[in-house]
């Protein structure tokens, strides 16, 4: 128990020092000027959708348009939360069992769900993480399009769908 709740302290705080650092790189400024007619300029900011997801699971996909994968996270979400209740609440009962029966079949059952309670931590940082990155993925693909296919010379099409 120690050791999750080390690692998942030593998690924040790498996330906090890479958020800041990534921060601070991506608002330095060029050093030599380029042509108006050579810059690209991103329409979704990546750190900003990573912060977006950090504060709120799903914002971050919200701003980048992939409306369909907030109900997704959300929903995946509370079936861990839900797990994690359920498992943590058979911990608690057999706890209290083995204390006022000391039979080792509630001793047992308790180590069990107290470990199936620890996964269902492990699976919510685990869904955590894949938000951000899922957020920071999608920003930097948002303005990727393939117009012409080179080994048949045809043209793709993109299509978008806002609502």
């Amino acid at each position: 128990m120690n050791f999750l709740k080390s690692s998942a302290r030593i998690t924040v705080k790498i996330i906090l020092v890479l958020l800041f650092t990534s921060t601070v790189l991506v608002c330095q400024q060029p050093t030599e000027k380029l042509s108006s007619d050579s810059i690209f300029v991103m329409k979704k900011s990546p750190w900003g959708a990573v912060l977006r997801s950090a504060v709120l699971p799903g914002f971050g996909q919200f701003y980048n348009e992939s409306y369909w994968k907030i109900p997704v996270i959300f929903g995946t979400g509370a079936l861990f939360i839900s797990g994690w209740v359920y498992n943590d609440n058979l911990y608690q009962d057999n706890k209290d069992l083995f204390i006022n029966s000391g039979d080792d079949i509630y001793k047992q059952r308790r180590d069990f769900y107290r470990d199936q309670r620890d996964n269902f931590t492990i699976y919510l940082v685990v869904l955590y993480l894949l938000n951000l990155v899922d957020a920071y993925v999608d920003a930097h693909l948002y303005d990727f399009t393939v117009e012409e296919d080179f080994l048949s010379g045809a043209s793709r099409v993109n299509v978008r769908f806002y609502f």
